[in-house]
């Protein structure tokens, strides 16, 4: 097999798309039309009631034009509203509607409950170490992602 195949960037992508594929095994199967993105940008929102869409983007690491996207599907199925701010009336700001808490609510245990599938080969220390390093690698590439360890 080609020494491509035991770098980096290989298995970061392959377990990214274990990742994905899990992800929306579990939606899917709680009866949820969510992605992986939707989800962290509601609890975004979540975690920070009126931030607007360019700091949802910034807060998790999502390309500012795409995001809009995101931000659009959220507001269309109900899980997001959008509203001018109060403090600068040519911005938006975003809060989490009744429906979008209660998605939070239900569905967070079954993500929280994914992450051990995601590393299952992995001990509770190995997990610990894997996470600690993944966590140093990115933060060596972009230091302002610096969310709490």
């Amino acid at each position: 097999m080609s020494e491509i195949f035991e770098l980096p960037g290989h298995f970061i992508r392959r377990l990214h798309q274990i990742s994905v594929q899990a992800f929306h095994a579990r939606a899917r199967a709680a009866g949820h039309d969510l992605t992986p993105v939707q989800f962290v940008a509601l609890e975004a929102v979540r975690t920070t009631p009126g931030i607007d869409q360019a700091s949802v983007a910034a807060m998790i690491a999502y390309d500012r034009t795409t995001i809009g996207g995101v931000i659009d599907r959220l507001v269309e199925k109900g899980y997001l509203k959008r509203e001018i701010s109060p403090r600068d009336r040519r911005a938006r700001v975003l809060t989490l509607s009744a429906a979008g808490k209660r998605i939070l609510d239900e569905f967070t245990p079954a993500v929280l409950a994914l992450q051990a599938d995601i590393l299952c080969g992995l001990t509770e220390e190995e997990r610990r170490t894997f996470l600690a390093l993944a966590r140093k690698a990115t933060r060596a590439l972009h230091p302002e992602e610096v969310a709490s360890d």
